[in-house]
């Protein structure tokens, strides 16, 4: 019985570890977004065939981070006491609820609920939602503030008016104080 602190105690920084090494390893990020992000950059390249255009992932916070990582480890360590029939209730000194003699009576459905539930929050954890556009480190259009995506026309107006300003501001006499 005394195990079991232990066990949360462990699976908790092992959890906080992982997040912690994760922030360089990247993100998941759903399909329909970068299926998104490859529609803009081939269309952007055909226009301005000299632009450079990089992608890359936006964190979640490190709270989500660090809640997403936890589940992974809780649903791993879930999936394995139900495959391993061990009670964690009896160790407590409970009587198994409903569920648990459920999941210990149908082990495969179980195991696959627990999986894709936990999944389903993990990535809900880690999903920001983010398309942030820059044009030379100056924000130019933010999903997080707007709400959605810009259509092409709005993008490629976006652009065009910034590299006109860019353009006006290098032609500017650039005076000495």
């Amino acid at each position: 019985m005394t195990w079991l602190p232990f066990s949360l105690l462990f699976l908790g920084v092992l959890s906080l570890y992982s997040a912690a090494s994760a922030d360089n390893s990247g993100i998941k990020k759903m399909k329909m977004q970068f299926r998104v992000f490859e529609e803009y950059t081939q269309a952007l390249y055909q226009r301005y065939p000299d632009i450079r255009i990089e992608g890359e992932n936006f964190l979640p916070l490190p709270l989500y981070r660090h809640i997403a990582s936890f589940l992974s480890m809780f649903k791993l360590a879930l999936i394995g006491l139900i495959i391993i029939g061990k009670d964690p209730f009896a160790l407590c000194g409970m009587q198994a609820p409903g569920f648990w003699v459920w999941s210990q009576e149908n082990k495969i459905y179980a195991c696959m609920m627990v999986f894709f539930f936990s999944n389903m929050i993990e990535n809900q954890c880690m999903s920001t939602g983010a398309f942030e556009i820059t044009l030379n480190d100056v924000p130019v259009w933010s999903k997080l503030e707007s709400g959605h995506l810009p259509s092409m026309q709005q993008l490629v107006q976006i652009l065009e008016n910034e590299m006109k300003m860019n353009v006006h501001m290098d032609t500017l006499p650039h005076h000495r104080s």
